[in-house]
């Protein structure tokens, strides 16, 4: 079996954004010569995400707002995290949420991905240094 690992790098200009890394993902893959096998793709942070969806503006708004007014309001005062000094105690709910890692079968040495799907960093409390790990396995 044959393992690559990159690291993906993000400081973000915004306290949350999302980011289409399915390019970068590919290219590993494609760097790592494995043909058949999967990709683990993993934020290495507790206050972001690695998801699956479908690249569309309006989607990523919805996204936003559904994690904004229905699963963790920005609201430092309602969370007890926050007693501690922090103020990004909704950002550790939105990760747990959404979730921290995704993993993607290869095939014929490429990802396989359905037609829309398309791999994404979530950025819940950013502004300040993050990574991701992708983690490719498999046969040549």
């Amino acid at each position: 079996m044959t393992a690559h690992t990159h690291y993906l790098w993000f400081q973000t200009r915004q306290r949350q954004e999302i980011i289409d890394i399915t390019d970068e993902v590919a290219r590993e893959v494609e760097r790592s010569g494995v043909a058949e096998g999967f990709v683990l793709v993993s934020a290495m942070h507790i206050t972001a995400s690695v998801f699956v969806n479908d690249h569309e503006s309006g989607l990523w708004q919805d996204i936003l707002h559904w994690l904004e007014h229905t699963v963790a309001p920005w609201d430092p005062s309602r969370y007890h995290h926050n007693e501690t000094g922090e103020d990004n105690a909704a950002a550790h709910l939105r990760s747990l949420t959404v979730g921290h890692e995704v993993i993607v079968p290869v095939t014929k040495g490429a990802l396989d991905l359905g037609p829309w799907q398309r791999v994404f960093y979530g950025e819940w409390d950013g502004q300040r240094k993050k990574r991701v790990i992708i983690k490719v396995m498999g046969e040549r």
